[in-house]
């Protein structure tokens, strides 16, 4: 087990969970959405082989449209 933190939330993850999987977990369309990790921007091509360990910190963005 893992702890991070996600939008400022300290959270319990499984061990070897990748961005992507974070991501289907939590039901998010990775289209509309940007993720800042420990503080960078991370390139949607890397959601898949980036996995979280323990003190990470993610910021997730959504993209809503609009008028």
């Amino acid at each position: 087990m893992a702890k991070i933190q996600l939008n400022g939330k300290r959270i319990t993850i499984k061990s070897k969970l990748s961005i992507m999987d974070l991501l289907k977990k939590y039901k998010l369309n990775n289209k509309r959405i940007a993720i800042e990790y420990n503080g960078v921007i991370l390139p949607k091509i890397k959601y898949k082989n980036k996995y979280l360990q323990n003190n990470d910190k993610l910021e997730i963005v959504h993209f809503i449209g609009g008028g």
